[in-house]
């Protein structure tokens, strides 16, 4: 049933009406910091589902013609966050969709507002610890932590992790440490949303 599954934490205390989880369960967008799964729940959860993925870094290359690590080097931090912003509008119109945010997403302007009023945003939780694991061996398809060692990667996980999360926590639901497999969160969001 509806927001009875002890494993997802409802982050504002009022129950939503019946009406805004109709409105709202068409639009789901998924946060989260790089390497909790974003993107492979996402698609998995729109073929559920039936609705279309959308990653939003692959949104913003697709506009660019270059990769984020790219547009970033070239035009600076401040021109991408911009545009990331344009962008997740215009996702945000739609009247469908999953939606993989970028990691940093959720941190900038009122990024985080806006996807709470337009979608059913899902924070992807996990510890310092976890991501550690996802990330160390695939570093070199992340430009922002292919330079860093092992110990390194350690600590910059924990405190961009501890900047970010209290952006992270604002999402209407928080799917825990210990649902981190991807069949598992599947059905535990599919639980919520039918």
């Amino acid at each position: 049933m509806l927001f009875e599954d002890p494993l997802f934490r409802r982050q504002n205390f009022t129950l939503l009406s019946t009406f805004e989880v109709n409105n709202l369960t068409m639009k789901i967008s998924l946060v989260g910091y790089m390497g909790s799964g974003k993107s492979v729940l996402g698609k998995a959860l729109a073929e559920t589902l039936n609705l279309p993925f959308l990653d939003l870094d692959q949104l913003i290359e697709k506009q660019t013609g270059y990769t984020v690590a790219e547009t970033i080097f070239n035009k600076g931090e401040l021109f991408f966050r911009k545009l990331e912003r344009q962008t997740l509008n215009k996702v945000l119109e739609r009247e469908q969709f999953v939606l993989a945010t970028g990691g940093g997403t959720p941190c900038y302007y009122d990024n985080m507002d806006q996807l709470n009023q337009n979608s059913l945003t899902v924070y992807l939780n996990m510890t310092v610890a976890q991501l550690f694991e996802r990330l160390k061996d695939h570093q070199q398809e992340r430009p922002l932590i292919a330079h860093l060692k092992e110990d390194a990667l350690k600590e910059f996980i924990a405190k961009h992790l501890f900047e970010r999360q209290a952006f992270y926590q604002q999402a209407t639901f928080v799917l825990p440490t210990q649902v981190a497999q991807v069949e598992a969160r599947l059905q535990h969001l599919k639980n919520i949303l039918t």
